[in-house]
């Protein structure tokens, strides 16, 4: 077996530009790293960081380029929502999922995405996928009613693509609806993730037309109903790429509190030993060590899976159940890997990290939180993988 960390048909240029993505969220670590304990205090990424994202082109990596995006790929989708999370976790999130629905909108026939942003390029979309609404269908398109959450991102978003049960249950789907026709609700309280501001969209008997639909069985399938098939990065597999930039933030997190630890243990006390500080214990030193092998390893399996994405969209061959099943499995991995290496330098770091003023606590929450999403759940992708080595497919979940 061929594993491969980036597509092999990448070209200079595209990993040029991507360099020069992460290096722009690089450069804005002061202002959001500031910003992150008011984000996480008032359940709110502030409206400087989402600016200051778009101003840099951050939030428009996976937006056509018909609409003045930069339609990158999934790779760097991953690596600026990485560098964004190593200064705020929920920040990081809410940028990986206003990318990923910029992404979702070009799934979308053409007369959708014309309305989401020929008239405003600018134009950002969150999203909840979960048909948890009803979508009944009359003449010219559909009328829903329902809830969603989390609903990360609406805050900072015109429009919301939202999951459906159509004609009473018949078919799962997706609709594009603008956020002035949703009420929000105050619902998103809660210990990690706290600033995506992730509350419940609510809509009573919205008419959507028909052009803004979207099975979500035909998107799993690689149906998609764009008439732009040229544009490589809206080939990727949809339910591979949905799970995947959710591992992204974690991987921030866990380099942060990597960053973190070791910045600090020079300067800070062994408390009960004989040593001058926690760098100089063998202990410190072993779960340092423990802690960045698993980084990188999150890294790898993420950046191997992302490559596997991208070189089969840039071929134009849909990956296969199993390929896509693997798929899950790494984002899983990665996940748990990113999230047991905080826990490791949680531990290291002593019973301080828990001290309010202490990032720490925060990376913590953030990462405990995030790393359990639902598509992201590891012992399902585990069950999933495990099968479909076997030659045992479809039995558990659509969601592959």
């Amino acid at each position: 077996m061929t594993i491969a960390l980036d597509r092999p048909g990448a070209t200079t240029a595209d990993r040029e530009l991507r360099a020069d993505l992460v290096g722009r969220a690089a450069k804005l670590f002061p202002l959001l790293a500031g910003q992150a304990e008011r984000s996480d205090r008032e359940r709110l990424v502030p409206a400087e960081n989402i600016e200051a994202l778009a101003e840099a082109g951050l939030l428009s990596i996976l937006q056509p380029a018909r609409y003045g995006g930069l339609q990158t790929d999934i790779r760097t989708c991953l690596e600026v929502s990485r560098e964004v999370a190593r200064a705020c976790g929920s920040t990081a999130w809410t940028t990986t999922l206003l990318n990923v629905c910029s992404w979702y909108v070009g799934l979308y026939p053409a007369q959708a995405q014309d309305d989401i942003w020929a008239d405003d390029p600018t134009a950002r979309v969150a999203g909840v996928l979960a048909p948890t609404a009803s979508a009944r269908e009359v003449d010219g398109g559909f009328v829903v009613s329902g809830r969603w959450s989390p609903a990360s991102g609406q805050a900072h978003a015109r429009w919301a693509i939202v999951g459906v049960l159509r004609d009473g249950g018949s078919e799962r789907g997706m609709v594009l609806v603008p956020m002035a026709e949703l009420t929000v609700e105050d619902t998103w309280f809660v210990t990690g993730m706290r600033g995506t501001a992730s509350n419940t969209l609510i809509a009573d008997e919205i008419f959507v037309p028909s052009h803004r639909y979207l099975s979500s069985a035909d998107a799993a399938a690689g149906r998609y109903a764009t008439p732009h098939t040229e544009e490589a990065v809206y080939r990727s597999a949809f339910v591979p790429v949905s799970a995947l930039v959710l591992a992204a933030p974690q991987l921030g997190l866990a380099q942060a509190a990597l960053d973190l630890v070791v910045q600090k243990a020079p300067n800070r006390a062994m408390t009960y030993t004989f040593y001058d500080n926690q760098a100089v214990a063998p202990t410190t030193q072993l779960a340092v060590a423990q802690a960045a092998s698993l980084i990188d390893s999150a890294h790898l399996h993420a950046y191997r899976a992302a490559a596997e994405i991208d070189e089969a969209a840039a071929q134009d061959s849909y990956p296969d159940y199993d390929a896509r099943a693997r798929a899950r499995m790494d984002t899983g991995v990665a996940a748990v890997h990113a999230r047991e290496a905080i826990r490791i330098l949680v531990s290291a770091h002593g019973a301080g990290s828990f001290a309010e003023v202490n990032p720490l606590q925060r990376i913590w929450r953030d990462s405990e939180a995030g790393s359990r999403h639902a598509i992201v759940n590891p012992e399902v992708s585990t069950e999933i993988y495990g099968k479909s080595l076997l030659g045992i497919r479809g039995d558990v979940t659509d969601l592959v």
